[in-house]
């Protein structure tokens, strides 16, 4: 049986196990010995990471030819429009490319979210809004560079689910293991 590992990676830590200069690593937060993560998520970003030691697993889940969908809690600066968020849903010009058709709605800030380490920059003049995007692709940087294109910067980005995986439930810095 395979082991499917989701881990909830907070803000800093890097997507290996080897030790960087600069930031955690997988390793200070997991000791299972030979898994894997299957795609990575940004040092500035957080949420669900699944990691597994299963092979063809870590390819289904990780090629975007699969299109397996991908969720995100992103809160951007300002008071995002609908305009901005029928943007999204439509595809936006990026310099790589026009996106895919994305699902987007605008969302209170979740439940239960976890403070981040360090917090999000607070500013008193200029409010902040939260969205969920899913997309099927993974450009680099993807969901920073699209709401920014729509004018709305994101400030902290948080993937809550992959494909039917999500991360309610689990603390930051913390990991389930799921049967597969």
């Amino acid at each position: 049986m395979s082991q499917l590992i989701l881990f909830n990676k907070p803000y800093a830590v890097i997507c290996q196990f080897s030790p960087h200069e600069k930031h955690p690593s997988l390793a200070d937060y997991i000791s299972i010995k030979n898994v894997y993560p299957a795609g990575r998520l940004d040092h500035d970003s957080e949420g669900l990471l699944l990691l597994t030691d299963d092979g063809k697993l870590q390819h289904k889940i990780s090629d975007p030819k699969n299109k397996m969908p991908k969720t995100y809690w992103v809160q951007v600066d300002n008071q995002i429009t609908e305009e901005a968020v029928e943007q999204l849903k439509k595809g936006v010009m990026l310099k790589d490319g026009l996106t895919r058709p994305a699902k987007a709605r605008m969302i209170n800030e979740p439940e239960n979210l976890w403070p981040r380490d360090p917090p999000v920059r607070f500013r008193k003049n200029i409010p902040t809004s939260w969205i969920e995007l899913t997309i099927r692709e993974g450009k680099n940087r993807q969901v920073r560079r699209m709401t920014a294109a729509v004018g709305f910067p994101t400030l902290r980005l948080i993937r809550c689910k992959i494909g039917q995986w999500d991360v309610r439930g689990i603390d930051s810095g913390k990991f389930i293991k799921v049967e597969v």
